[in-house]
């Protein structure tokens, strides 16, 4: 783990004799720290970090970072370039790191640590399908490999360097998934994690909104691959299925191993089935050799996922057995959740965002199973130029797979007319202008035969609509 004396030596050029303490983590929540942790004080939209020092010592925090003046009460070294701060007297804990910005400061320490420890990286992006990639690419590493991952959805210039700081020198490999807003984010965030695998999903139309048209979503996710370090060390693991992605093979020095449903890929997957709620069973195809799995994944869209995390073990030298053990883990079904409400139907929860991409992959999902489908869509946020055309390939896919339509929101109104053009009957679709408006009518209306999938962007509480369908809610 890190210590403060790593912490004060990065930023002061001083490692006092008495600073071996272990920073036991790091956060920006003064309400969910651990003991001896770092708190972080950021200056957000809405709060100041600095405010609330100290609460994070009251709840455990041995330490804090801060870049302007608190309580006098409090402690604090001055770790700013000129300051006299006396670095051979020991300071009791709790105590504060003054510096002259926080955030450039726990990136400046997550990037040196980073450089202290032996292991590789694996970095993840692009517009769909970055967590699930994430959390099953690294349950096959763990198969080997002591293996961290960033948690949640903590991929920017914030929650990455977080990760960082949580590293140890046991870890052998880290699983990182990066976000992408603007030119420039992910090369660097590259430059503090220094990866040494890439691995490209998708590049779709989510996040249009502030990232641009696909094109420039195309450069931005691109940051990754040139990043890497030349071949053989360094592998961009890329999605033969998509073009865009595709063509990312001539902007890199790294070596290139492509994933896809296509024979000319590398790895490759066909045979593919879905199994409904049973996950998804297919054969994986490389270098000669073919392999039946079947792995609980729901969705026929997951076999993407499979392909990726796949792809990502055998470049670090796991055998098939190890794949296939991590493949098949309990732990391996991510977001979609199952559950089933008071009249007996069974939901699909996939809640947490949504991207037209991962709309009608849940939609190939709804078709495979039995009973009535019922499809609850929410808007889609963040497309920008694409917003009507996304709303509309889901509509149209709708009106193909779903026996009832239930839409919430105004840009969701899209989905119901598309689905009407597309020979949906329009009393079978109902539309409500939010998510708290839908469960009254769903309560009365669903049977026990029903499979109902409630999506939409996280903006829209979708979730509030499962919560309360949900038996024992």
């Amino acid at each position: 783990m890190i210590t403060l004396g790593v912490v004060l030596e990065v930023l002061t050029g001083k490692s006092p004799h008495w600073a071996d303490l272990i920073i036991a983590d790091v956060g920006i929540d003064s309400r969910i720290l651990i003991p001896g942790s770092m708190f972080v004080a950021l200056q957000g939209e809405t709060a100041d970090g600095h405010d609330y020092v100290s609460n994070a010592f009251e709840n455990g925090a041995s330490f804090a970072l801060i870049d302007r003046a608190i309580d006098p009460q409090i402690r604090v070294i001055d770790c700013r370039p000129g300051s006299d701060s006396d670095l051979d007297q020991e300071v009791e804990v709790p105590f504060c790191l003054r510096v002259e910005d926080t955030l450039a400061a726990l990136q400046q320490v997550a990037g040196e640590w980073r450089k202290r420890l032996d292991l590789r990286v694996i970095g993840i992006t692009g517009s769909v399908g970055k967590s699930t990639t994430k959390e099953l690419t690294t349950t096959v590493l763990k198969q080997r490999y002591r293996t961290l991952k960033n948690p949640g959805n903590l991929n920017n210039e914030i929650g990455l360097p977080m990760t960082l700081w949580r590293l140890s020198e046991g870890h052998q490999r880290a699983v990182l998934e990066m976000g992408f807003y603007v030119p420039g984010e992910i090369e660097f965030l590259c430059n503090l994690a220094q990866p040494a695998v890439g691995v490209l999903t998708t590049i779709g139309t989510v996040h249009a909104e502030r990232a641009g048209s696909q094109d420039e979503i195309a450069r931005g996710k691109s940051e990754l691959v040139q990043a890497l370090p030349p071949g053989p060390e360094g592998v961009a693991i890329l999605n033969y299925d998509d073009e865009r992605v595709r063509a990312m093979a001539d902007q890199t020095q790294a070596r290139i191993f492509y994933y896809g449903l296509s024979p000319d890929a590398d790895l490759w997957a066909d045979e593919v089935e879905g199994l409904g709620l049973e996950g998804i069973k297919f054969r994986l195809n490389y270098q000669g050799e073919s392999i039946y799995l079947k792995v609980p994944l729901i969705g026929r869209h997951s076999v993407h996922t499979v392909l990726r995390a796949s792809a990502v073990g055998l470049v670090e030298g796991l055998s098939w057995d190890e794949i296939g053990r991590g493949l098949r883990s309990e732990h391996t079904q991510l977001r979609l959740i199952a559950v089933r409400s008071s009249s007996g139907a069974l939901i699909l929860d996939d809640t947490y965002n949504a991207s037209p991409k991962s709309m009608l992959a849940d939609l190939n999902l709804l078709e495979d199973m039995d009973g009535r489908k019922v499809a609850v869509l929410g808007d889609m946020l963040e497309l920008g130029r694409y917003e009507h055309q996304g709303h509309m390939k889901v509509g149209i896919r709708a009106a193909e797979v779903a026996d009832v339509l239930v839409t919430v929101g105004e840009r969701a109104e899209i989905i119901a007319r598309a689905a009407v053009e597309n020979r949906l009957d329009q009393k079978k679709i109902h539309s409500f202008a939010e998510s708290t408006d839908v469960i009254s009518f769903l309560n009365e209306f669903l049977q026990e035969n029903d499979v109902v999938l409630v999506k939409g962007s996280r903006g829209m509480r979708m979730d509030k609509i499962v919560a309360a369908l949900e038996v024992g809610s």
